[in-house]
């Protein structure tokens, strides 16, 4: 599909395409997409106190956040971009879906995880500053299940690849492996979603969670 170009905001924005049916775009979350931030995070559910920080803060740093820090600092990443924190999908022209990405020396949590950054690999990225990560999907209730999350991954893997990354990696569930998944689990996004995306599967630290790794 031809690629829709995005409001140019402070020179932040870059090009997503209209990826996934005709009915989904995505674009980078620059601040005068912040509104639409706002109604994907929603008032109920993890999303709305998290605003996306877990990954960001460890220890004592998480444990004094507040749900009004948690957004703010989230506002204060759009609008400090580029690059812009993540994405949103929308869907006829309405905001349905977030993913976060960005380079991974920017999420403490993940660069200390035993999932994200195991001791017993032997191909690991030799560039850490071209390393991005691709850590949180939140899709909006009456959208799941419709390709919004596929739409924010392939939104994902053209955002990285236009800022220079050359590696993007994913921490997903394998709802397979499990007799049940949470919905408050698949925010990490699902194996089988990142695998028809390209990535491959590159570690297995628990029976129901991967690291994945695409070349860019």
């Amino acid at each position: 599909m031809a690629p829709v170009e995005t409001d140019n905001v402070c020179g932040q924005d870059r090009r997503m395409s209209e990826i996934i049916g005709k009915d989904i775009t995505a674009a980078p979350a620059t601040p005068d997409r912040w509104a639409d931030v706002v109604s994907v995070m929603g008032l109920r559910g993890d999303p709305s106190w998290c605003w996306c920080q877990h990954f960001r803060f460890r220890g004592k740093e998480w444990a004094d956040t507040t749900t009004v820090g948690n957004r703010e600092h989230l506002r204060g990443q759009v609008e400090s971009g580029p690059p812009a924190p993540g994405g949103v999908a929308y869907r006829d022209g309405q905001p349905v879906g977030w993913c976060a990405v960005g380079p991974k020396a920017r999420y403490p949590r993940l660069m200390a995880s035993r999932i994200s950054s195991p001791t017993n690999l032997s191909t690991e990225p030799t560039d850490v500053d071209a390393t991005w990560a691709v850590s949180c999907f939140v899709v909006r209730s009456g959208h799941r299940r419709s390709g919004v999350s596929a739409a924010l991954l392939d939104a994902a893997v053209e955002y990285a690849t236009a800022s220079g990354a050359n590696t993007l990696e994913g921490y997903p569930v394998d709802p397979s492996a499990k007799k049940s998944v949470s919905g408050a689990e698949l925010f990490h996004g699902a194996l089988s979603v990142f695998l028809a995306a390209g990535f491959t599967e590159v570690h297995r630290p628990s029976p129901a969670r991967a690291l994945v790794r695409k070349q860019l």
